[in-house]
C-alpha cells in the first residue's frame, strides 16, 4: 500500500508557481498600459500652449522643472493617479464604515440588520450611532448574556459573591 503524502509536505509543482508568476506580471504590465493610454488620452484634451519654449524655461541651458509641469502627458497621469488615489482611500474609508456589517455577518449574528441600519444612520445622521453598531457587532452577546442570568438568579436566590 502506497502513503500518500502528507499535506503539509506537498510544494506546489514549478509549473503552478510560473504561471502564477506570469498571471501576476500580467496584471501588472497591463495595469501600467491602462495608466499610460489614459494618461495618454487626457494629455490629448489639453493644449497648454503652441508656441516656442521661452527662455525663462531654462536654467544655464538645462530645462527646469517648468518644462515637465508643462508637458501634456505627464499632467494626463497625473491627474489619473489623482483620481486614482482617491478613489482607493474613499474605497478604504467605506470599508472602515461597513466593518461592523462585515463583523456581524462573518459572525452569522442575529444583529446583522440592526448593525446595518444603526451603520447607515451614523453614515447620514451621527456618528454615535456608528459607534453603537460597532459595540453591537462586536459585543459577545452570549457571554453577556450568561452572565447577566447568573447575576440575575444568585440575587432571586440571595446568594452573595
Amino acid at each position: 500500500m502506497t502513503e500518500l503524502p502528507d499535506i503539509d509536505t506537498v510544494q506546489p509543482s514549478l509549473s503552478n508557481k510560473l504561471s502564477f508568476y506570469v498571471r501576476k506580471m500580467t496584471t501588472f504590465i497591463l495595469s501600467l498600459s491602462v495608466i499610460g493610454l489614459l494618461s495618454y488620452g487626457f494629455s490629448l484634451l489639453t493644449q497648454i500652449h503652441g508656441k516656442q519654449l521661452p527662455e525663462g524655461y531654462f536654467v544655464n541651458g538645462y530645462p527646469s522643472i517648468l518644462t515637465l509641469l508643462d508637458s501634456e502627458f505627464f499632467m494626463g497621469f497625473v491627474f489619473v493617479v489623482t483620481i486614482l488615489i482617491i478613489c482607493y482611500v474613499l474605497l478604504l474609508f467605506w470599508k472602515l464604515h461597513e466593518v461592523a456589517v462585515h463583523k456581524s455577518e462573518a459572525m452569522s449574528s442575529a444583529h446583522t440588520q440592526i448593525v446595518f441600519a444603526l451603520s447607515l444612520c451614523g453614515l447620514f445622521i451621527d456618528k454615535t450611532w456608528w459607534v453603537l453598531a460597532i459595540i453591537i457587532a462586536f459585543g459577545r452577546w452570549d457571554v453577556l448574556s450568561k452572565r447577566l442570568s447568573s447575576i440575575i438568579s444568585n440575587g432571586i436566590k440571595g446568594v452573595k459573591s
